[in-house]
């Protein structure tokens, strides 16, 4: 019998492939492979098939799974038997392809004769078939048991590319080397091998070019210089000292972490895209004046602050063609500087998007301002990227989001001149006026075609006339009529002329634009239903709304309002922001508001009624896909004709919040105005672990303060201790301990008074937390203990699990390791039980930490790559550091320095990305000795004391 893992999971049974069933059913058995004669708790199985999201009757299906299993694996004996609460498969390691590949791998790296290394190396690739379990495990289960792996598998090529060196094969090694350091030019073994073989080729200047990748990669990415030996090595190839046989890497490193990603965010280019040939020249002009370094920034404005001429359209447009020139990727966001509600992005919301976009994580995002910008410019230091600022309200407004590096250039749009920016930072002004005659002809023309423009010139000359040269309006109106071509012009000139008083917003004594004319001209050739729908969208406060949301808001299924939106999309009164999602010209949203404004007062109120129930609905589906341990709250029955997003995963859970977070706010401001109390507590809670989780925690505290003054109103008790709670949580994220104890002495009264013992354990829980951070250990170990008994009364298996570890923690710092790792041990096992994959994580931490302070390093640095991949599974970054911080501490006690420096590269390369304080402490490590760097903290506690808190959010079971 063999079982094969790395690639698709595949059954051979006397050499004849036995088929197997659906992905579960591989799934079961590529995890029971994973771990032959090792039991496999049934809960653990049943969390890692269905990915945390088991269908009520999973256990009975895995029985299913496993009887089907027994009978494709018919043998002498059974080989899946039943032990306990959980299942093993009883086969030798060697039948599994996996446990022959790294049993391969470990017996080469021992092995002192390089052809037989060889030999035993190159058995072990042939059996390589893709990633582990491909197309049996998925998601965050599949990243994880894969992460790993790579780096076996990396490890197996740079084996046998040494052994093949060792025997005078380097053109082998040539075959193989070059694209692994492609892939991977921040593991400095394989530079060096490639350096050998190149070197050994006779191509001297391909040796320093493979050293010169990992050089710029180490120095562009982390900062770093080369290690030592890969230094040395360049010297002896400089020199040609001899062969390059030494010096070499012989120790195996851990991967740097891959490259920024590179962000494209601008809106697509208009089509058709008329007229503007001046400005585009002198734009053209501006940023490549002879004799000049390009210019930082180019202010297009319009004249007197007309909205609606086209600076958008020109701007992308213009951006569009210079794309090429900016190979680090563009920036674009809308700042939304004259949204009639005044719901602006700021500049601080505005750095939090252009941060996410540069590959920094959410939860590590500077708190203030100042510090998003010194970021935001760091990370755009060196690089040529193109940055485009739609829609400023003044200068004040984009100061924050000017980078400090003149390789880029900043496009900036306003109805006003900027002219602050312009004396202070050197930006170059282009005042964009309205279009010329010729220009709106040629605009009407690319509309509606030549032909039918010259069949009736008097009445394009008054559509001209009437529009006044603005973009917005010469649009509406042709989109009109291409929609009617039965219909005169001369009648749509007509229309236009006889409407009544401009758009405010559009009146100014030089511009005779009649704007309101053209959209209520469009508004009325609307199909009754979109025009109901256009209507109602006034009463939506964000400026983007989904298919789902606005069908919400006019009660109606989802299906007819993508139609109704298709069809004011094509009159110009909306327009597509992406696939399934709308927006439009703020003075269009100003028109519809008017619009709405004059509506039946108890029918506007059904419909916000509707939308907020949209969001409220959604954003609990999705906190619950967000972490499904969460102790969740229970919302009524949505209204009638409000419909939720169909969110499924993670993911897509994590999308929608993205998305959505001007318009989620906009809609809480919203329910807070008109005093809807419950929805304002309960979207406060379900907005709150995105929130956290994406360091949004200045927002996050708002809106819970919103939430708690809501609950009081309501007389809501619960509700209080809940908000007092999450108001605990962040404060302390902002460093506000002491306000934090404060709360969560109002949430231990409201839950004592309402007799709710498992309330009282979650503020004992995260009392522990902050008092462990505040280095009161005796303390923090009083109120562990406090958990447990409440959890212990309750039955509260999740909260069980996470006092275990909250004690095992306490005990190590307080010098008791034996007594931890008792407490851990049992906290494993319930965590594992019921499958609380972040709880497992956490736990392995304090493993690791209590066998380093007992100093079994062996022991400590397994149970830290225990939680390295559990962290990795659940996109844990900074802890995914610290794990790679403590791993490396363990590899330099034990000598083994090579090691040790690759995995202080990869935590550095993490704490570089977010920003974190700690990459101080990892550059001192991975500095030369000597340096004046200060040394780093002694011990891994000292890391422990920076981290983001513990928080903890036990399911109920």
């Amino acid at each position: 019998m063999e079982i094969r893992l790395l690639g698709a999971v595949e059954l051979y049974r006397d050499g004849v492939r036995v088929e197997l069933g659906r992905r579960q059913e591989r799934c079961v058995l590529g995890l029971l492979a994973l771990d032959t004669g090792q039991i496999i708790d049934a809960g653990r199985l049943i969390s890692r098939v269905w990915n945390d999201r088991p269908p009520e009757s999973a256990r009975a299906a895995l029985q299913t799974l496993i009887a089907r299993l027994r009978g494709r694996l018919t043998a002498e004996h059974p080989v899946i038997l039943t032990r306990g609460s959980g299942y093993l498969i009883d086969i030798p390691p060697e039948q599994v392809d996996l446990h022959r590949f790294t049993a391969a791998v470990a017996a080469a790296q021992k092995d002192p004769d390089p052809a037989s290394r060889s030999a035993t190396i190159a058995r072990a690739l042939t059996t390589w078939r893709g990633p582990l379990l491909a197309g049996a495990a998925e998601g965050p289960l599949f990243a994880r048991l894969n992460a790993g792996l790579k780096d076996q598998f990396l490890l197996a090529h740079e084996l046998y590319a040494e052994a093949e060196l060792a025997t005078g094969h380097h053109h082998q090694v040539l075959k193989t080397l070059p694209d692994l350091l492609a892939q991977h030019p921040g593991r400095e073994r394989t530079a060096a091998l490639l350096m050998r073989a190149r070197y050994e080729a006779g191509d001297i200047a391909g040796a320093l070019s493979a050293f010169d990748t990992t050089r710029r990669y180490l120095a562009d990415e982390l900062g770093l210089d080369p290690g030592a030996e890969l230094v040395a090595l360049q010297r002896a190839l400089l020199n040609r000292e001899g062969s390059a046989d030494s010096p070499v890497l012989l120790q195996p490193p851990r991967p740097a972490a891959a490259t920024l990603p590179l962000p494209r965010q601008l809106p697509p280019d208009v089509r058709g895209f008329v007229g503007r040939k001046a400005e585009l020249e002198a734009l053209d002009h501006l940023l490549t004046p002879d004799g000049q370094r390009p210019a930082t920034a180019i202010v297009v404005s319009a004249i007197a602050g007309t909205a609606g001429v086209g600076k958008t359209t020109l701007a992308v447009h213009w951006a569009h063609r210079l794309t090429d020139r900016y190979p680090d990727g563009t920036l674009y966001t809308n700042l939304q500087g004259f949204d009639p509600t005044g719901m602006v992005t700021t500049a601080d919301e505005a750095l939090h998007g252009f941060l996410d976009a540069l590959g920094v994580a959410a939860q590590q995002v500077p708190p203030t301002l100042r510090a998003k910008t010194a970021l935001y410019r760091s990370l755009l230091a060196q690089r040529r990227m193109l940055v485009v600022l739609d829609n400023a309200r003044d200068a004040e407004h984009v100061r924050p989001l000017l980078p400090g590096s003149p390789g880029c250039l900043v496009i900036i749009t306003s109805r006003y001149k900027l002219t602050g920016l312009v004396a202070a930072e050197g930006a170059q002004p282009l005042e964009l006026g309205l279009l010329d005659h010729t220009e709106s002809l040629r605009l009407l023309a690319g509309r509606l075609g030549e032909a039918r423009v010259r069949a009736e010139p008097q009445a394009v000359e008054e559509i001209v006339t009437g529009c006044a040269g603005l973009p917005l309006a010469l649009a509406l109106v042709a989109a009109q009529a291409a929609s009617h071509p039965q219909i005169p012009l001369q009648r749509l000139a007509s229309e236009l002329r006889s409407a009544p008083r401009p758009l405010d917003a559009f009146s100014s004594d030089d511009t005779p634009t009649d704007a309101r004319a053209v959209f209520s001209w469009s508004y009325a050739a609307l199909s009754p239903g979109a025009a109901e729908l256009f209507c109602r969208l006034g009463l939506h406060p964000g400026a983007a709304i989904s298919a789902r949301a606005a069908a919400s808001l006019d009660g109606i299924e989802p299906a007819r309002a993508r139609a109704l939106l298709t069809e004011l999309v094509r009159a110009h009164l909306v327009m597509h922001e992406s696939p399934d999602r709308y927006t439009s010209h703020d003075l269009l949203r100003a028109y519809s508001r008017e619009l709405a404004g004059g509506g039946d007062p108890a029918g506007n109120d059904r419909t916000v009624d509707r939308l907020v129930d949209h969001y409220l609905h959604t954003a609990h589906v999705a906190d619950r896909l967000l972490d499904p341990h969460r102790d969740h709250i229970v919302l009524p029955e949505p209204v009638p004709g409000a419909v939720a997003e169909p969110l499924g995963s993670h993911d897509e859970a994590l999308r929608w919040y993205v998305t959505e977070h001007a318009e989620l706010l906009a809609v809480f401001g919203l329910a807070c105005a008109r005093r809807l109390d419950r929805v304002v507590w309960q979207l406060a809670w379900s907005l709150g672990n995105y929130f956290e989780r994406q360091g949004h925690w200045e927002v996050w505290t708002e809106t819970l303060t919103a939430g708690l003054l809501a609950a009081e109103r309501l007389g809501d008790r619960a509700a209080q201790a809940r908000c007092l709670r999450s108001l605990a949580r962040a404060s302390a994220r902002l460093g506000d301990h002491q306000r934090s104890l404060s709360y969560l002495d109002g949430a231990l009264k409201l839950y004592a008074d309402l007799g709710d013992e498992v309330g009282e354990a979650y503020v004992h829980l995260n009392l522990n937390v902050i008092l462990s951070d505040l280095r009161r250990y005796d303390h923090s170990l009083s109120c562990a203990q406090q958990a447990l008994t409440l959890y212990e009364k309750a039955g509260h298996q999740a909260g069980l699990a996470l006092a275990l570890n909250a004690l095992g923690w306490c005990h190590a710092q307080l010098g008791n390791p034996a007594a931890a790792l008792e407490h851990c041990q049992r906290s494993l096992d319930l965590h594992q039980r019921i499958g609380h994959t972040a709880g497992e994580a956490d736990t392995w931490d304090s493993v690791g930490y209590a066998y380093r302070a007992m100093g079994d390093l062996p022991h400590a640095a397994a149970a830290y790559r225990q939680a390295l991949g559990l962290f990795h599974e659940l996109g844990d970054r900074y802890n995914q550091a610290t794990a790679h911080i403590c791993v490396g501490d363990i590899e330099q006690a034990c000598g083994r320095t090579t090691e040790a420096r690759q995995s202080w590269i990869s935590a550095l390369a993490i704490l570089r990305e977010l920003s974190h304080p700690d990459t101080e402490a990892v550059r001192a490590r991975l500095a030369p000795r000597g340096s004046d760097v200060a040394p780093p903290p002694a011990d891994h506690e000292a890391l422990s004391r920076r981290r983001a808190a513990r928080w903890v959010t036990p399911r109920h079971t």
